[in-house]
């Protein structure tokens, strides 16, 4: 016996379209903003961001990948953009000639701290300016709950 679909409430169709609806809008009018301002697709960005957190400024290629939620081939592409303005290169882990290592440049370090304050006003204006700290509560634990029981 087939089993029928569970359909969507009126409350959820309409709770669901405002999140695609958040899904869509936000990453678009940041990635407008990054590539207006910092000449940076979000992903390099994010990419950029993981890196300078290192102590070393370096990281393995898959831990890279895992980091920013992007396949190893994605990934590879957004650094090869990367690597061809200057701001990241490749390397090969010197204990392990098979792992690639990714290396934020000192140019990189410099372009992340350049950046990084018109995203970081983007993100204020599009998404904290908006929410009370409650809010700002609820949507952390939120995302903490969607990420940690289905996606992570």
């Amino acid at each position: 016996m087939e089993q029928q679909p569970r359909w969507l409430t009126d409350e959820q169709q309409q709770t669901w379209r405002r999140f695609v609806e958040v899904l869509i809008r936000v990453p678009a009018a940041l990635e407008a903003q990054l590539q207006r301002d910092a000449g940076l697709t979000h992903m390099g960005y994010v990419v950029l961001v993981r890196l300078s957190e290192q102590p070393d400024r370096r990281l393995a290629m898959s831990k890279l990948a895992k980091m920013v939620s992007a396949s190893l081939s994605r990934l590879s592409h957004v650094i090869a953009r990367l690597e061809g303005q200057g701001w990241v290169h490749r390397e090969r882990d010197p204990q392990d000639g098979r792992v690639q290592i990714a290396v934020l440049t000192e140019d990189g370090f410099t372009k992340i701290k350049e950046s990084a304050p018109g995203h970081v006003e983007a993100v204020q204006q599009l998404v904290f300016d908006r929410l009370s700290p409650a809010q700002v509560e609820q949507l952390d634990k939120l995302a903490e709950t969607l990420l940690d029981q289905h996606l992570g």
